[in-house]
């Protein structure tokens, strides 16, 4: 059993996941968006570490926290002004929006409930050894991310071309 200062250290980190989380998408200043992003980013890296997964946690502060949210500043100063307030969106169609994220919420429960054995699995006390979480990460076969990761590269990629492309048109 967990003593209560590890479930209340767990409980900080993930209100504060939460909490950045909300404000990285509902704040209006979009470079107070991608501050609130790394600290989200950072707050994930600390329930890594909490987890006793010191690898991941170094990934995510080296690779998320340091790389991607540089990549997104240098492109938001690329092709914005920083200390203007983005436009409000209007849209006549907020209760759609919310029906489609309560969908959305629903799927992520069941997708999360209908995998529960594979959480009892590793909950056990069985940490997997870090060539299995590489395996699993990279991998090409059934159920492993690869193919998601390079997607994701190539999108990354594309928003440099393109943020290089609207600063040369100025």
């Amino acid at each position: 059993m967990e003593s209560v200062g590890s479930i209340i250290v767990y409980a900080i980190i993930t209100l504060t996941i939460i909490v950045c989380s909300v404000l990285a998408v509902t704040t209006r200043k979009i470079l107070r968006a991608a501050t609130y992003l790394l600290f989200a980013l950072f707050a994930t890296a600390a329930l890594y570490f909490k987890l006793d997964y010191e690898f991941l946690g170094a990934v995510q502060i080296a690779v998320y926290a340091g790389g991607i949210v540089v990549l997104f500043v240098f492109s938001i100063l690329l092709t914005s002004h920083p200390g203007q307030n983005s436009t409000p969106l209007v849209s006549r169609r907020r209760f759609m929006g919310l029906i489609a994220a309560v969908a959305m919420f629903g799927v992520a429960a069941w997708s999360l409930i209908s995998r529960a054995e594979l959480l009892t699995a590793t909950a056990s006390g069985d940490n997997p050894v870090m060539k299995e979480i590489g395996e699993a990460l990279m991998g090409t076969d059934h159920g492993q991310y690869l193919l998601p990761f390079e997607a994701i590269s190539v999108l990354l990629l594309a928003c440099i071309i393109g943020g290089v492309v609207i600063a040369r048109k100025r």
